[in-house]
C-alpha cells in the first residue's frame, strides 16, 4: 500500500485520511493525467456522483461553542473501479467541494486504487508528494498576497507623531 510521508498536519496512524484529504483538495487536471487512465467507461458504482449541501460549524475563538456557519456545495460518490481496465476489489469512496461529478469520480477512483497493495503499485508514486506539492505553493501564494496587502498601523501611528513634533509646528 502506498504511504504518504508528509507531516504537515498529518496523521501517521491513519495515512488514508491524508490521502483522502490530498484527493479532494487537488487540482482537476492533475488528477486526471494520473488516474483517468483507471477510470474506464463502466466502474461499479455504488453510489453514482451526486450534488448535494453541507452545513458548515464554526467555533468562536476556536474553543468555544459551535454555530452554524452557512453551508457548502459538495459532491460524493462511492465505486469500485472498472474491472475491465484493472482488477480491484476495494471500494473508493470521495467528498469534494464544488459541484464537479469528475472530480469525485476521479477522487474515488485513486482511493480505491491506494487502498489495494495489488493496485496501488500503478498509481504513480509521487502523485501524493505532487498534490501535497501543488496545495503548499497555493498556500503560499495566498499567503504572499495577503502579505502584500499587510498595513503597519504601529509605523503610520510613529511617523505621524513626529511630523507633529517639529519645531515648526510646537507653540
Amino acid at each position: 500500500m502506498l504511504q504518504f510521508d508528509g507531516t504537515r498536519g498529518k496523521t501517521p496512524d491513519n495515512p488514508r485520511k491524508n490521502w483522502m484529504e490530498l484527493l479532494a483538495r487537488a487540482p482537476l487536471d492533475l488528477l486526471e493525467t494520473a488516474i483517468s487512465p483507471f477510470c474506464g467507461q463502466q466502474p461499479q458504482w455504488l453510489r453514482a456522483p451526486e450534488t448535494g449541501l453541507i452545513m458548515l460549524q464554526g467555533r468562536a475563538g476556536g474553543t468555544g461553542e459551535r454555530f452554524n456557519l452557512g453551508e457548502a456545495t459538495v459532491t460524493r460518490c462511492a465505486l469500485r473501479p472498472d474491472p475491465a481496465i484493472i482488477d480491484c476489489k476495494a471500494v473508493g469512496i470521495a467528498y469534494v467541494m464544488g459541484r464537479s461529478k469528475r472530480h469525485a469520480e476521479l477522487a474515488a477512483t485513486a482511493d480505491a486504487l491506494l487502498q489495494d497493495p495489488a493496485c496501488s503499485a500503478q498509481v504513480p508514486a509521487d502523485l501524493l508528494a505532487r498534490i501535497d506539492a501543488w496545495l503548499e505553493s497555493e498556500r503560499r501564494a495566498r499567503h504572499a498576497r495577503a502579505q502584500a496587502t499587510r498595513v503597519e498601523f504601529f509605523t503610520l501611528a510613529r511617523e505621524g507623531s513626529a511630523a507633529e513634533d517639529t519645531p515648526e509646528n510646537v507653540q
